[in-house]
């Protein structure tokens, strides 16, 4: 079998797709040989066999491992492995990984086999493995000592366990510790070392909540040694290299290996141990300080002036360019710049100096401006794709170079200086512009203003005006340099930027605009685009209302867009980004531009959301630009004035489509629909409903998509909701009449074959068709109806669908609570009774309700439903309390299964006031706040993290960010936490004050059976 296995390994490298697609499927087809691991491993011990199939033997021997190793797959029936042949396959790849054999490449798969063998087998059925690494690795070849470091690391990583760890731990410290310390090993393998001993603060991060004392002393006293090795590494020099020569010298690739790890490994003491760290961090920023000022020279001749390769990874994926060692120590200052003992020198110098005159501000600004600079290789790609260019402005690039590492630093120091870090910048920046300095550090300066600034206005901190304003000057002069674009682009983003904070900057906005069209580069161009937005946001007197500004950006980003081919920019995302966030500041100024036949907002928009429809972030910001202007224009004449300009193009995108394909374009069209029907005048204008049922119908009869089922429901609802004589006076080319069209959508987003989350606003459009035809236009139509709505509940599974349908029969109760229950005793659903399956769900799923609305219209109906005193709901059995396990065991997965949840049984009406009495809390705000706290303390907080002296602990909650607060709501929004809703909470009160009182539904018998937790409740919360 291994002569075939090696022509068919040897296939699967082939160029042509045909004989390659048939290798691999042999390969696979092989897999159920029991001889193919064994095989496999064989060919890669073989070293007459070429390197690349070798290596291929062994990737393909660790996927089927991974596949099939455990016996239990993840992704189907796995290939039994014999016991016998694992014996035999893993002393054979262990050797591979640790005999003395120099190819890294075959010793770096091995390795990885071996460790996806470790993480089953480690250490039950192969406990000598670890014992094996420790022992090689203090006497072994370099081959052996990678290969074993290379294991050994997996291990760390993936395969130990507290105890493992714990009882090894001193051992793999130390065998690592005399492989780093050993200058006689080559730097690439002392790399190695220090990976390993920085994956070991991974485990000790996790063990240490549980043994933080035992994790701590053990770290403490491992560190004592470490710590003056790291001072020493990056204290050690660079070999000299030739000054003619822009290439990196290879005598710096391992010596960069090394300082890069010892820098990795200092930022992870700092986030697991911080205390740790905190005395020894004057010595490394000085020196990391000392360092970055030295390779300065060298980062410019190899990526400013040349186009050196950068970001470079050897096969153990240990880095080792220079850019990234610039990277990560541009890190670790920004990390200890606010260290306590740091802070303190630093505090001392700027207090017996001006900011614009300490020394250490200005070596910072010199320092991170040249950092800053545009290299070759950016500039060369931003001129072939300005998108790219952009990317860097809305900081979603995931390219984190040093550039945008010193804007991070400059941010963390403005964060802590406030203006001074502005007077700093300045005072460095006049200097370079003074001296005419080459543009790429002009630009770099103007740069860091450009990130500092932008954080200050999000922070909402002043910029002093005498500062914007002399930083004016410099922008006029970077604006007029003809023959230095990327300067010029520059110059204008900061005038867009400044003009937010500072007045006077609003004078450049004309010449952005006019240099939108006018200017000779495109780069140039996009950064104006990119600039009027700041303009327009600035809220200057100059733009407020201002209507010939407004026409004025139209008609230039108009006239950009027609001298371009869009379908070359629909992968530009960043462009398709900025050209609608500028179109909406426009916008904003004056919405009723968009119903303009003379000035093209409305339709520039959908023109980017057409070809930008396959971006998340593009489609987003038009849907709220549009919802923004249906709001603003629900009266009347706007609204019938807005949909003669927007249905031609939302229904036309529905007749080029096909319908039944996840088609973005529909998805966005129909999203747009929805707000234009939501916010719609009462009535409708004249024949609305005849120009869009019929596209709406269409889509909600044919199409599968929940992306376009969910809003092209509700579109439907919301026709139905403003104007519903329209709608039922509506007749379709086959006769249908509107209500008939409605039941035959609702019929299908009924069916089984929707998924749930696809049909979660059915049940809005049924209620609110129940709600308008009433019994008398439905007749024997409205029970069929409700018959198939409680159907579906009952074997609904996702919590939007279920409260959609559970509201329909909630708001029936709320008008007629006794015609439901008749109703659903009634009807039978597999073999139950309709009110028994109904209330169950809607009792067991109450408490998850979302919206305000919809939560005040549950709660009133439940109370209707219990104030009946109705006998059938009385006898109905709900789900009541969790019973609380007596086990204090661990409940892992596994028993979970084994032990399923189990409840008391209760009656209908006391499972009612069970729910009422919760919901009576959420109204109150009680449980918001509850949990807030205890949400932000789970998401943001570390509860065992001591205070480690550290000014910008990044554990810790500071609630006056405005980033914090952000992060805060939109965890409480996507975790469905209630809020405070004073009209719910009235009624709660004033139905249990009643109902005590009046002793409504036998309510004192029901009071008793409460647990003493909810009468509790109940007598804190009432008046």
């Amino acid at each position: 079998m291994e002569d075939q296995l090696v022509q068919v390994l040897a296939n699967t490298q082939l160029a042509a797709e045909g004989p390659r697609k048939q290798a691999e499927l042999d390969l696979k087809h092989a897999q159920s040989n029991p001889a193919y691991p064994l095989s496999l491993a064989n060919i890669a011990r073989h070293s007459s066999i070429a390197i690349e199939i070798r290596q291929a033997a062994l990737s393909a021997l660790r996927l089927f491992i991974e596949r099939n190793w455990s016996g239990e797959g993840d992704d189907g029936p796995t290939i039994p492995i014999d016991d016998a042949v694992k014996e035999q396959i893993r002393p054979m790849v262990l050797d591979l990984a640790l005999n003395s054999e120099d190819d890294r490449k075959i010793k770096t798969a091995a390795s990885y086999a071996v460790g996806k063998i470790a993480n089953v087998d480690f250490p039950d059925q192969w406990p000598s493995l670890l014992t094996t690494l420790l022992n090689i690795i203090p006497t072994g070849t370099d081959g052996q000592l990678h290969g074993a470091l290379k294991v050994l690391g997996d291990l760390v990583d993936e395969s130990l366990s507290e105890d493992q760890f714990f009882s090894m731990a001193q051992g793999i410290v130390k065998v690592v510790y005399d492989v780093a310390l050993n200058d006689g090993r080559k730097p690439f393998l002392r790399a190695l070392a220090v990976s390993v001993f920085r994956g070991c603060f991974d485990l000790m991060d996790t063990v240490k909540e549980e043994y933080l004392k035992e994790v701590q002393a053990f770290a403490e006293e491992a560190l004592k040694g470490w710590f003056p090795f790291f001072l020493q590494v990056m204290k050690l020099q660079f070999p000299d290299r030739d000054p003619q020569v822009a290439s990196q010298p290879d005598s710096w690739n391992g010596i960069i290996a090394l300082k890069l790890q010892v820098v990795k490994c200092l930022l992870k003491v700092k986030v697991v141990f911080a205390s740790l760290l905190l005395p020894e961090t004057p010595h490394f920023f000085q020196a990391i300080w000392e360092e970055l000022s030295l390779l300065e020279p060298s980062h410019e001749q190899m990526y400013i002036e040349n186009e050196e390769q950068g970001r470079l990874e050897d096969s153990d994926g240990l880095p080792y360019t220079l850019d990234f060692l610039i990277l990560e120590e541009l890190d670790f200052l920004n990390g200890c710049m606010r260290a306590p003992p740091v802070r303190k020198e630093l505090e001392a110098q700027l207090a017996a100096h001006a900011a614009h005159e300490t020394p250490w501000v200005l070596d910072l600004m010199k320092l991170t401006t040249s950092y800053a600079r545009i290299t070759r290789e950016e500039e060369e790609l931003w001129d072939i794709d300005v998108s790219l260019y952009l990317s860097e402005e809305q900081s979603v690039s995931a390219n984190y170079t040093p550039r945008t590492a010193c804007g991070d630093l400059l941010i963390k120091l403005g964060e802590w200086l406030n203006q001074k870090a502005l007077e700093g910048l300045f005072a460095y920046t006049k200097a370079l512009f003074a001296q005419e300095a080459s543009w790429r550090r002009q630009e770099a300066a103007l740069y860091l203003l450009n990130m500092l600034v932008s954080d200050f206005i999000d922070c909402e901190k002043p910029v002093p005006p005498e500062i914007g304003q002399a930083y004016l000057e410099l922008v006029n002069y970077a604006i007029n340099r003809p023959t230095e674009p990327l300067l010029r682009g520059r110059g204008y983003l900061v005038a867009g930027i400044l003009a937010q904070c500072v007045g006077s900057a609003a004078a450049l906005m004309d010449q952005a605009i006019d240099a939108i069209t006018g200017e000779q580069s495109e780069l140039v161009q996009v950064a104006c685009i990119k600039s009027v937005e700041g303009f327009l946001n600035s809220q200057h007197e100059s733009v407020a209302g201002n209507q010939q500004v407004q026409t004025k950006v139209v008609n230039s980003i108009s006239q950009w867009i027609s001298a371009k081919d869009m379908t070359d920019i629909e992968e530009a995302d960043d462009l398709l980004v900025t050209l609608a966030e500028t179109l909406r500041a426009a916008i904003n100024i004056d919405k009723r531009i968009a119903v303009s036949n003379d000035i093209p907002a409305l339709d520039l928009l959908f023109l980017i959301a057409k070809h930008g429809s396959t971006n998340w972030q593009v489609t987003m910001l038009i849907c709220e630009t549009f919802e923004d202007i249906v709001k603003t224009m629900s009266d009347p004449v706007s609204y019938q004035a807005l949909c003669q300009k927007v249905l031609p193009m939302l229904t036309g995108a529905f007749n080029v489509a096909d319908v039944t394909s996840d088609d973005p374009l529909i998805t966005f069209a129909t999203e747009l629909m929805a707000s234009l029907t939501q916010y719609g005048s009462e009535p409708l204008p004249p024949g609305l409903i005849a120009a869009t049922l019929p596209k709406l119908s269409r889509l909600l009869m044919e199409s599968n998509e929940g992306e376009i089922l969910r809003p092209g429901a509700e579109s439907v609802k919301y026709l139905l909701a403003h104007d519903h004589q329209q709608m039922f006076n509506y007749h379709d080319e086959h006769g249908r009449s509107g209500l008939e069209v409605c039941l035959r959508i609702i019929d299908r987003l009924l069916g089984t074959s929707i998924e749930d989350n696809a049909a979660s606003e059915v049940g809005g459009l049924a209620a609110e068709l129940v709600e308008k035809a009433g019994h008398e236009r439905l007749g024997p139509f409205l029970p069929q109806l409700l018959q198939a709505v409680a159907n579906r509940l009952a074997t609904a599974e996702a919590a939007t669908f279920i409260q959609s349908l559970i509201l329909v029969f909630a708001r029936l109760s709320l008008v007629g609570a006794h015609d439901v229950v008749e109703f659903l005793s009634t009807i039978q659903i597999d073999g139950q009774s309709g009110l028994q399956v109904v209330l169950s769900k809607w009792l067991e799923n109450s408490v998850n309700f979302a919206g305000y609305d919809e939560i005040r219209q549950n709660v009133i109906a439940l109370s209707k439903l219990y104030s009946l005193n109705d006998p059938r709901v009385a006898q109905t059995m709900i789900k009541g309390d969790l019973i609380m396990p007596t086990s204090d065991r661990i409940m892992t997965r596994s028993r979970a299964k084994q032990n399923p949840d189990q409840y008391t049984i209760v009656p209908a009406p006391l499972k009612i006031l069970k729910v009422l009495i919760e919901e009576l809390l959420s109204a109150s705000g009680a449980n918001s706040a509850a949990n807030a706290a205890a949400a932000a303390a789970v998401e943001f907080a570390d509860e065992e993290n001591d205070d480690d002296g550290w000014e910008d602990d990044p554990d810790a909650i500071d609630l006056n960010l405005g980033s914090t607060k952000n992060d805060l709501m939109g965890f409480l929004e996507a975790n469905n936490m209630r809020h405070r809703d004073d009209e719910t909470q009235q009624y709660l009160i004033e139905f249990f004050v009643t109902a005590a009182r009046d002793n409504i539904a036998g309510f004192g018998e029901w009071y008793n059976r409460l647990t003493d937790d909810e009468k509790r409740k109940l007598s804190e919360l009432s008046p």
